[in-house]
């Protein structure tokens, strides 16, 4: 198969990497430096190159806010029976574009990043397919996520918007909070340390990733509950009530089981 991935980023090189040995790959982007260490690939930055090069499969991996931008700009290069594809990690308006493009599309998430997976070991990671994508294009992704060793689910538009603002705007929010009112620590102990491991690999991430899982529009109702349980929280400790306290964290027990 023929693919084209455009950005070359984390997920798009990474993308390369696993797919240019079994299939003929492309990786575009307008900066030449960034093209610089994918092998067995061919390199485009001219968007004529595009055309020429006739993709079966599309694989956008540019970030979000340049993401439908993107499309717009290579479809009219396309073959009519290329498949587009996206590996969004906030899906809105994505549905309806693949509605007026023309195209069959596939819409999939690989819900792992660079900078936090052990790349040579996911079989504790996940992916998400899009249910509405065309077969062709979900049996192509269902097919490379699990020789990833992935677990693979399948779920609509909405109900990926919905997992994501849960599963990762939580706890992208949660560690925002802590990291802006952190200090330095002389002697920092076990579970602080922890924690700022996991705020600077966060923040090592790119601030449009960042923006675009907290601008999901079910974001906010998961801030709202983080905020009436810090209120309880808060309360709690004012009062210094041992029963509240204790009754909270077997709350907090019960929804780790």
């Amino acid at each position: 198969m023929k693919i084209l991935i455009l950005g070359a980023g984390k997920m798009g090189t990474f993308l390369t990497d696993v797919l240019c040995l079994p299939h003929e790959v492309a990786l575009f982007d307008i900066d030449s430096k960034r093209l610089r260490f994918v092998f067995n690939t061919c390199r485009m930055t001219r968007y004529e190159e595009i055309k020429a090069f006739e993709p079966d499969l599309l694989i956008n991996a540019v970030t979000l806010k340049y993401t439908v931008e993107a499309f717009r700009k290579v479809t009219p290069l396309l073959p009519p029976q290329c498949i587009l594809s996206d590996i969004a990690s906030v899906k809105t308006g994505l549905q309806d574009y693949y509605a007026q493009s023309g195209f069959r599309y596939v819409s999939s998430h690989p819900m792992f990043g660079p900078t936090f997976a052990t790349l040579d070991n996911l079989s504790s990671q996940n992916a998400i397919i899009i249910s509405e994508s065309d077969p062709a294009g979900k049996a192509f992704f269902n097919d490379l996520y699990r020789s990833l060793k992935l677990n693979v689910f399948e779920y609509s538009f909405r109900e990926h918007d919905e997992t994501i603002a849960y599963s990762l705007s939580v706890p992208f929010a949660s560690t925002l909070v802590f990291a802006s009112v952190m200090k330095h620590q002389e002697a920092p102990g076990t579970t602080f340390k922890r924690h700022m491991d996991i705020a600077r690999g966060l923040l090592s991430e790119d601030d449009f990733l960042l923006t675009e899982i907290l601008f999901n529009p079910f974001t906010t109702a998961q801030i709202e509950n983080i905020r009436a349980e810090l209120a309880t929280l808060l309360d709690i400790i004012r009062e210094k009530d041992s029963e509240k306290m204790k009754a909270f964290l077997t709350k907090v027990r019960k929804n780790l089981e």
